[in-house]
């Protein structure tokens, strides 16, 4: 095996080889992140399913808040909602509404509880998936023998939402230490990565 078995561990070193990727908290965040997209509103908000379906969705004086953080105004919100999917927002306007559909869809799956549980499979955790960096242009003389690795991950979902749903990039990177730690003697190799797979 080519190079120090820290050859991914330290950010300097890393970017020195030309590999191609990012930390492991990083890629932790962009999974969470996709987890939550699929579980939501399949119909994008440029059909009328899916702009209906948001506009329900925002139906209650916290979706409504949001959507006046997204920079809608009071008056617009009401029509939209007395017209009941009989409306056809601007281009930017259902920008607008489908951000303020996934952040109140974002902010009710953890305030439920549901993100954590859902992870957390009652106990068993969930597989995932971890995928090296990309060493396509990195020398010959650095290049790691590294592949995709799976493991069962257990017991960290609850924190884990926690330090994502507080924006916590810091305790999200102490977390993917204690999952790198289950990788044997080479989980230095896996502090950076091309992606992050959770099976749920």
């Amino acid at each position: 095996m080519n190079g120090s078995p820290d050859l991914w561990s330290r950010w300097g070193q890393w970017r020195k080889t030309d590999a191609a990727g990012m930390k492991g908290g990083e890629a932790l965040i962009t999974e969470l992140n996709r987890v939550v997209h699929t579980s939501g509103i399949t119909s994008p908000v440029t059909t009328k399913r899916g702009l209906t379906a948001r506009l329900r969705y925002l139906d209650s004086p916290a979706g409504r808040a949001e959507l006046v953080a997204q920079g809608v105004s009071p008056r617009t919100i009401r029509t939209w909602m007395k017209a009941k999917g009989k409306t056809s927002p601007t281009p930017a306007s259902r920008e607008k509404i489908d951000t303020a559909y996934w952040n109140r869809r974002r902010e009710n799956l953890i305030r439920s509880g549901w993100l954590a549980k859902h992870l957390d499979n009652n106990g068993q955790g969930r597989r995932m998936e971890i995928h090296p960096v990309d060493q396509t242009h990195v020398e010959e003389k650095y290049r790691r023998d590294l592949s995709t690795r799976t493991i069962t991950v257990r017991y960290i979902w609850t924190d884990l939402v926690d330090a994502w749903a507080k924006k916590d990039a810091h305790t999200v990177d102490e977390i993917w230490d204690d999952v790198i730690s289950d990788l044997d003697s080479d989980y230095n190799a896996y502090a950076y990565v091309s992606s992050v797979g959770i099976n749920a």
